[in-house]
């Protein structure tokens, strides 16, 4: 047959018409509601409200903005027993925390306390986690000291530093409560699960090399946070180093790793690793009491005066020269203890079942931090550590942090001189043992098996951080992550697809070799949206699978391709870029004298058709429910 006639019977073919779903006729205005509900009111958090009296309207009103108000006329003495124990093992952990997490700021020690006290309190009032403990984190701590110490020595102007740090700190809580106000979370998405396990595991490796200042004994030590700096700021002090320091070190982090491995091969005894960090303070610094080691090179916290939270308001440094630096480190210090606190809560909450609102979680950690930067407290988050132990020690609701706070403020009032003694050597051998856990190689080992290219961003964020900074890190790791994602929607899967013997499913060829193709029909899917970004990379990928087929079929001498059949159940939208792509490959097609049919379009897909009179150019009469309906009537339509 020639190429002319064959072509003129072609137009002269009618598919079987099925009813295609009319246009919609959605109108521009409903369009961006639909999107802008679904991006930021998924769960319909309002629904509860409808159909209700004022006065209901009122109490759900306040129980949705203060969750403990929900829960609490049910709060029974039985619970609070429970809240009582877990929220004083917590308190045993926190103090220690607290004071070692501020040093690790460069900040005062008292701030880490101050920190465990008003910040917990606010959340009990707001949060949605019955088993997170909030205070200060390891992560934050490092990376606030990183990002601060750039522009502003600790040493040599405390006071600027203090006030810089704790106007970052109110940044931060802005940042946090705006992104759960506006209900914009779906940002922190962006951190992907590799990233932060890089990020972690880099952010430890360099807060353990940091340590080296207080397990050696050393006055002096660089500010600087990447591996190379602070290893040859070590070295350089060889002769410095004191061996009662290292000695008194090595044997606490001895201690505490060995409780924690007791805790982990016996559950029932976390209240071994739980009470370690407390238990290594009092021990350490009763030696240092006993012998003066004080006098002969081990360095100790010296005098904490006592008293509750000072008002810092006043405090917060709104300088023009130092703006940049704290919007700066507020946004992404910020961005970082949502994340963790965040993962922290969701873990838990799975663990027991319940559900924790994402957005409340935002609002009430900015809160604690905005109230935070207010009366002499730096950056706080969901504490992964204390968390664990709440939940071992069985705590039941929210009120074991109030438990944990009121504890700190007894220390704050009337303990506080008992920590002069305390020996910076076994603050670092506390936060070493800590930071021990966020390297989690199985997880990592667990991304190599599963995707090389996660584990390359878990890689690239780990090595930025500690060979450059946190900050390079971060950025390494997010930009792959985002690399990946423009990658997959840019250069999407087109697959073939064949029939599997005595069913009426289409799948991959590649996937299940045992799949039949149709003689005369070849049928493709598209695995993705088709976007501006995409279109012509699908156009060309398609045309190659055509080409390809045809080159196929010469060699086996067997019939040549008259229909090419798209399932489109994977296109979930398309651009104008798009529309304009698929009408140039069905006049491509049709000058090859080959005709296009589509299968399973999605509703809003055939919507945009309607819209840009494509189904005026197929008539209605090459679009159908599925692939199998598709290949039916393409086959009797060549038998004919």
């Amino acid at each position: 047959m020639e190429g002319g006639e064959k072509s003129d019977n072609l137009e002269m073919v009618v598919i079987h018409k099925i009813n295609v779903p009319p246009p919609q006729n959605t109108s521009f205005v409903s369009e961006v509601g639909k999107a802008v509900k679904e991006t930021l009111f998924p769960d319909d958090p309002f629904k509860q409200f409808n159909n209700q009296p004022r006065g209901r309207k009122c109490i759900l009103g306040l129980q949705f903005v203060f969750p403990i108000l929900e829960w609490a006329p049910k709060y029974s003495f039985e619970l609070f027993k429970s809240d009582l124990i877990s929220g004083i093992t917590i308190a045993s952990l926190a103090i220690p925390q607290g004071i070692s997490y501020a040093k690790l700021a460069n900040l005062p020690p008292l701030m880490g306390l101050y920190s465990s006290f008003v910040p917990p309190l606010i959340y009990a009032m707001l949060g949605s986690s019955k088993d997170m403990a909030v205070g200060p984190v390891a992560v934050a701590s490092i990376l606030l000291a990183s990002m601060l110490t750039d522009e502003i020595s600790p040493t040599q102007d405390p006071v600027l530093y203090v006030q810089v740090a704790l106007t970052a700190t109110l940044f931060a809580g802005i940042f946090q409560a705006c992104l759960g106000i506006f209900r914009l979370g779906f940002i922190i998405e962006f951190l992907s699960h590799a990233t932060i396990i890089g990020f972690m595991a880099g952010a430890a490796t360099i807060v353990f090399l940091q340590q080296m200042k207080g397990i050696l004994g050393l006055e002096h030590f660089t500010t600087k946070t990447d591996m190379i700096s602070v290893l040859r700021s070590a070295l350089q002090q060889v002769h410095k180093w004191r061996w009662e320091s290292i000695v008194l070190g090595a044997f606490f982090l001895i201690f505490l790793l060995t409780t924690r491995y007791i805790s982990k091969r016996r559950p029932r005894l976390f209240w071994l690793s739980a009470v370690a960090p407390l238990t290594s303070i009092v021990v350490g610094s009763l030696l240092v009491f006993s012998s003066h080691a004080e006098k002969h090179g081990v360095n100790i916290v010296g005098h904490l005066k006592k008293g509750l939270n000072p008002v810092s308001s006043s405090q917060l440094a709104f300088h023009g020269s130092y703006m940049k630096i704290t919007l700066k480190t507020g946004a992404i210090v910020g961005i970082i203890a949502l994340t963790e606190g965040i993962a922290v809560g969701r873990t838990f909450s799975l663990l027991k079942n319940y559900r924790i609102d994402g957005n409340k979680e935002m609002i009430a950690i900015g809160m604690m931090n905005i109230a935070g930067s207010c009366t002499s407290c730096y950056i706080s988050s969901g504490s992964l550590s204390r968390s664990a132990v709440n939940s071992n020690a069985g705590c039941k609701t929210i009120i074991s942090n109030i438990v944990m706070a009121a504890a700190v403020m007894l220390t704050l009032l009337f303990l506080t001189p008992l920590f002069y003694y305390t020996p910076i050597a076994v603050l670092s051998s506390i936060i070493i043992s800590a930071m021990l856990g966020l390297i989690d190689l199985q997880s990592a080992l667990h991304l190599w098996k599963v995707d090389k290219l996660d584990f390359l961003v878990c890689l690239g964020g780990y090595l930025g951080v500690v060979f450059a900074n946190i900050e390079v890190g971060l950025t390494i790791a997010v930009s792959l992550s985002m690399l990946r994602l423009l990658m997959h929607i840019m250069r999407p899967d087109t697959t073939v697809l064949g029939n599997i013997p005595g069913t009426c499913v289409y799948r991959s060829i590649q996937q299940y070799p045992q799949a039949n193709r149709i003689p005369g029909i070849l049928v493709l899917r598209i695995d993705s949206p088709i976007y501006f970004a995409n279109a012509n990379y699908i156009k060309d990928r398609l045309l190659r699978w055509i080409e390809e087929e045809e080159r196929k079929l010469v060699k086996l001498d067997q019939m040549m391709l008259r229909f090419i059949v798209l399932e489109l159940s994977s296109v979930t939208t398309m651009d104008t870029s798009g529309l304009n792509i698929l009408e140039e490959l069905k006049k491509t097609l049709n000058r090859q004298n080959m005709q296009l049919v589509l299968a399973n379009p999605t509703s809003q897909l055939l919507e945009k058709l309607h819209k840009s009179n494509f189904m005026e150019v197929l008539e209605q009469k090459s679009v159908f429910v599925t692939v199998d309906e598709a290949v039916i009537v393409c086959s009797s339509v060549m038998q004919s």
